[in-house]
């Protein structure tokens, strides 16, 4: 993803985050024990903030680090942190963490993306759910979304398609709302508009008793079988870098008994 840099400087930038994140002046000021005053005076443009204050600031506004980068910019600085392509030779050691993670984790799916959820890296728990999907979903690059919602991909099998889809859409306005990234965005209105597969709009309703798990399932159907996964996110505690910061660990835990003894029985088989 890109980040354009406002023309209009810092100040108005950090407003806008301040404001999104419905803070007064007083209130940001507390918590970057600063003063109100001086807040005003850099959403204004009457002082010029210094990085620590920018950076200090960003902090208490939870401003992603892609965006940490562009205040700087605004404010005549040098962007603070880097944006490493994943394959860099210093990001090894993380690229081989993560295949660790992720082959310890089978038999039950588990991937990773980028901030556009773009697939990096995946087991091969994943690769039994994405048998059968047509090529085109399939080339590279792979985007989670685009597997998940097109009416050729995994929505035909997504037995609560509607609750499910909605919970995806509403991830990505939240991650919207805080990134403001416009690839984010354009992404987010191709899968809303992508259209509702046979079958699905006769749905029924969600049902009348809560669903005995601990979380939302994702209900889909494989080889006659409905298997029920909850979602778990995993992202990285305080990076430095703009690649890292924008990875999220996504794994597939299975929902009742019968999820896990059916993965079970078939990661029984291969290694026979």
């Amino acid at each position: 993803m890109t980040t354009v840099v406002s023309d209009t400087g810092v100040g108005p930038l950090l407003r806008g985050w301040r404001e999104q994140r419905r803070l007064s002046q007083l209130e940001l000021a507390l918590r970057a024990d600063s003063s109100a005053r001086h807040i005003s005076f850099v959403e204004t443009g009457r002082s010029r903030p210094s990085e620590e204050m920018i950076l200090r600031l960003a902090e208490h506004l939870d401003v992603p680090v892609r965006e940490r980068n562009a205040l700087l910019l605004a404010a005549g600085y040098a962007p603070r942190y880097t944006e490493s392509p994943l394959g860099a030779p210093h990001l090894e050691v993380l690229r081989e963490g993560i295949e660790r993670l992720l082959q310890g984790y089978e038999p039950y799916p588990a991937f990773v993306v980028d901030g556009s959820y773009t697939v990096v890296a995946a087991n091969r728990g994943i690769g039994l759910l994405l048998g059968g999907l047509p090529e085109h979903l399939l080339a590279p690059p792979l985007n989670a979304m685009r597997l998940t919602l097109h009416p050729e991909g995994l929505a035909p099998r997504i037995r609560n398609l509607r609750e499910w889809r909605g919970h995806l859409l509403a991830q990505m306005e939240r991650q919207i709302a805080l990134a403001r990234s416009e690839a984010l965005r354009e992404l987010y209105e191709e899968v809303a508009a992508y259209p509702l597969p046979p079958g699905a709009e006769e749905e029924s309703a969600p049902d009348a008793e809560p669903y005995p798990y601990i979380a939302l399932p994702m209900r889909i159907e494989h080889d006659g079988r409905v298997l029920s996964f909850v979602s778990s996110i995993s992202t990285f505690n305080t990076p430095m870098d703009v690649t890292v910061a924008e990875l999220a660990i996504e794994t597939l835990l299975p929902a009742d008994a019968e999820t896990v003894a059916y993965l079970q029985s078939l990661a029984a088989a291969v290694s026979e």
